[in-house]
């Protein structure tokens, strides 16, 4: 098969306009050709970061959705937004209750049934565990998980109040009563529960090395979560951290980069300029050369114009912002067959129309999402040989 007058976004240039030869799923020919280019194509997006799947299970409080329909409504909506391998975020957290959302038991049924529901989608789809490093009783889980292979991500993150993505406790209490749900003395008093519940220090540093000798066990990459601190990003590091995901602070930022990980940020946030709660801005922390990998977070449509935003200050253009939703993740995640456009690498690939809408998606060099606007401003041909 042939993918015909395109411009073709590479790893370090822009073919202006080319073709594309794809054989058993693979990239077998990049030539440049002469003519108008109707569409661009760039590689599929690795997401290493997606939250959704959480929400398609339970789209509001105590109403559950079938496995089968969240997961087949998720990945329709990754294919069209031309995310070609996504790492579903599921949590363990401390203060859920046992077999509601993000419960020990909760998160442990839901990762072992993503898996079981992976066959015959679209997308290429693996699981990310956010693992809250408090919930020590929840490592039992963590290990029988990675055990079986059903993990293939892990991140280790602390949600008390008064540190990380939580740091400004009034910016917290503002975001917990803007809905109307509670009071102002509520939200202060369910906040220093928390607070108060908070597990020692030596007991969270003693979980992190668990945690990490366990995924280098099982050959599974850790991520930190929410640096805010030089002092939290030089431990991250230490215990073996690839990737320090949304740097709270500039310094963090800076501290995970001269410690060789790779941060990675929302692409909502660098799509809209700004974190939504107050923290570091993606755009700030891009122009400072401190960004590596867009994540979807929490809207897999926000890579494209993140990525787009992005190109206009990036000091290799389009490439350069591209590398951060597709290389760069594919790199850190150890995926080497995939990420760019390039002879042998896996057919993965998601083409845009003139309007900047994602016209079609490919997987291993077949069709997985159309608009509809692909056939008649383009060719997609077949040849023999």
């Amino acid at each position: 098969m042939w993918l015909s007058d395109v411009s073709i976004v590479l790893r370090d240039r822009v073919i202006p306009c080319g073709a594309l030869r794809i054989e058993n799923g693979v990239i077998t020919d990049i030539t440049e050709t002469s003519g108008q280019a109707t569409h661009t194509v760039m590689p599929g997006f690795v997401d290493m970061h997606g939250d959704m799947i959480e929400l398609e299970l339970e789209p509001r409080p105590g109403v559950g959705f079938p496995m089968e329909v969240a997961v087949g409504h998720l990945d329709a909506r990754l294919a069209a937004a031309g995310v070609t391998t996504a790492y579903a975020g599921v949590s363990f957290s401390r203060n859920a209750v046992d077999g509601e959302r993000r419960s020990y038991e909760h998160t442990s049924k839901i990762i072992r049934a993503l898996k079981s529901n992976l066959s015959g989608l679209r997308v290429d789809h693996r699981i990310h565990a956010r693992f809250d490093i408090t919930f020590t009783e929840a490592i039992a889980a963590l290990q029988d998980l990675l055990q079986s292979g059903s993990v293939d991500l892990v991140s280790v993150m602390d949600h008390t109040p008064g540190q990380g993505q939580y740091r400004n406790l009034e910016k917290l209490i503002a975001y917990r009563t803007r809905r109307g749900t509670m009071t102002e003395d509520e939200a202060r008093a369910q906040i220093q529960a928390r607070i108060d519940a908070a597990i020692p220090a030596e007991d969270i540093y003693a979980n992190l090395q668990v945690v990490s000798r366990l995924c280098k066990e099982y050959g599974v990459a850790v991520a930190s979560h929410d640096d805010d601190t030089v002092e939290k990003t030089n431990l991250m590091a230490d215990i073996g951290a690839v990737i320090s995901e949304f740097p709270v602070t500039l310094d963090a930022a800076k501290t995970a980069v001269s410690r060789g990980l790779m941060t990675a940020m929302g692409a909502p946030n660098a799509m809209r300029g700004q974190s939504y709660s107050g923290n570091l801005s993606a755009r700030d922390a891009h122009a400072k050369g401190l960004l590596h990998i867009l994540a979807a977070d929490y809207h897999p449509a926000a890579i494209l114009p993140a990525v787009r935003a992005l190109a206009k200050a990036d000091p290799d253009g389009l490439p350069g912002a591209m590398r951060l939703a597709t290389s760069n993740p594919a790199q850190a995640l150890g995926l080497t067959d995939r990420g760019e456009i390039a002879l042998g690498k896996r057919a993965d690939l998601v083409l845009m129309d003139r309007l900047d809408r994602v016209a079609i998606t490919f997987l291993a060099g077949e069709a997985i999402f159309a608009n509809g606007t692909f056939s008649s401003e383009t060719r997609l041909a077949r040849k023999a040989g």
